[in-house]
């Protein structure tokens, strides 16, 4: 299986880093793991909605290209389906069964996705109505994505 994380801005934070550097080396007995990061835009202080609407226009471009036909997208966002880790882990062994082998995860940047983003989404994935720093949620999706596999290889790790 491959997964692609396409997301917006860099981690700039070693913990942050190096949390992420930790789950891709265990994720990769598991599968093929890519992290793409798409430039953001700076985001002026109170900047109008048309303003707003021009930046996630321009960050939904950069993750846009970075998807392919063949991908089935799951974007993330607080208003997406939420799940338990056993029912993320069900979820992520049935694309296995049926051949989507091929999964993105995208994470937005501070101003959230553009609608050609959700258009594109195949679904989207909640893990809280709270807004979290998409530098954490890139640590968090990984986690959970390496706990799908725990769960689904009978291992332990997830209770």
């Amino acid at each position: 299986m491959n997964i692609t994380l396409v997301t917006v801005g860099k981690i700039k934070e070693k913990f942050y880093r190096d949390a992420v550097d930790e789950f891709v080396k265990r994720l990769s007995r598991y599968c093929k793991i890519r992290i793409v990061e798409v430039a953001d835009e700076n985001t002026p202080n109170n900047a109008p909605e048309a303003i707003e609407e021009q930046i996630k226009n321009k960050e939904g471009e950069r993750i846009l290209k970075n998807i392919t036909d063949s991908m089935h997208v799951i974007a993330l966002a607080i208003e997406g389906k939420e799940m338990s880790s056993v029912k993320f882990a069900d979820k992520i062994q049935r694309f296995g069964i049926e051949g989507t082998s091929d999964i993105c995860f995208v994470i937005g940047g501070s101003l959230g996705l553009s609608k050609a983003v959700y258009d594109r989404a195949d679904e989207l994935l909640s893990f809280s109505p709270m807004t979290f720093p998409h530098q954490l949620m890139r640590v968090v999706l990984l986690e959970q994505v390496y706990r799908c596999f725990r769960i689904i290889h009978n291992e332990p790790y997830h209770k």
